[in-house]
């Protein structure tokens, strides 16, 4: 097959223990997963589960042990940092149960889903779609992806992130709303999941801003922590 022109690169993050790379398909997000983060952006309850899309290019792959670079975006003077647990999938489907969710499971990976907040809540006034404050260039950060097998307890890992070496975010994914297997549940109901594909899970309280200079270590017990600094 011929194209008009070179097709762009494969995404891909690296895997723990593997050189081999775990292509990316798609990126999708769970929008106000804890409780406490909910009502920190003026909700509560557990309302159903609802999603959103980042482009697969709009991930910074970062090897263990290193520190990556996170280049501040246009058209902000608001970026917050949201800390998350990745699941990426290996195996793909359609109207996936929960209780059969883990078999899809590949690894798990520490991510950051960066967020243009004021473009947001202006977005949000208006009525429209986020893409423009979610899905901007270089607005997933993760980290190298930990086989499902090696992960150990991770429903029950502690999340956190700091910045400047100041903590800013500490929860536990057992105060998910929606965990693991009903978020995939209810993705594939809407979307037939593929291998590649990665989910952010949500995020825990203390969202807040970033600015250039600062630098950002995030973790989940159990992974390799994701290290950044603001450019």
């Amino acid at each position: 097959m011929s194209y008009v022109f070179s097709p762009a690169p494969v995404a891909s993050v690296p895997v723990v223990g593997c050189g081999d790379r775990f292509p990316v398909h798609r990126i999708y997000c769970v929008g106000r997963n804890y409780e406490e983060h909910a009502r920190e952006m003026g909700f509560t309850g557990r309302e159903p589960p609802f999603f959103f899309l980042k482009p697969a290019d709009a991930i910074v792959a970062v090897n263990a042990g290193e520190t990556g670079l996170l280049p501040y975006p246009s058209l902000t003077a608001n970026l917050h940092h949201e800390i998350e647990l990745v699941v990426a999938i290996g195996k793909g489907g359609k109207n996936i149960l929960a209780a059969d969710a883990l078999q899809h499971i590949y690894g798990y990976a520490v991510g950051l889903d960066m967020t243009r907040r004021d473009l947001q809540n202006d977005m949000k006034k208006q009525g429209r779609p986020w893409c423009i404050a979610k899905g901007f260039d270089a607005s997933a950060p993760i980290g190298p992806i930990t086989p499902a097998a090696q992960a150990g307890d991770i429903a029950h890992a502690a999340i956190w992130l700091q910045v400047n070496g100041a903590e800013r975010q500490r929860s536990n994914l057992s105060q998910l709303i929606w965990n693991i297997g009903e978020i995939i549940e209810h993705l594939s109901a809407a979307w037939e999941l593929a291998p590649g594909d990665l989910i952010y899970t949500g995020t825990p309280e203390g969202v807040g801003a970033v600015v250039r200079g600062d630098t950002l270590e995030g973790g989940v017990n159990g992974l390799p922590t994701l290290r950044l600094s603001v450019v």
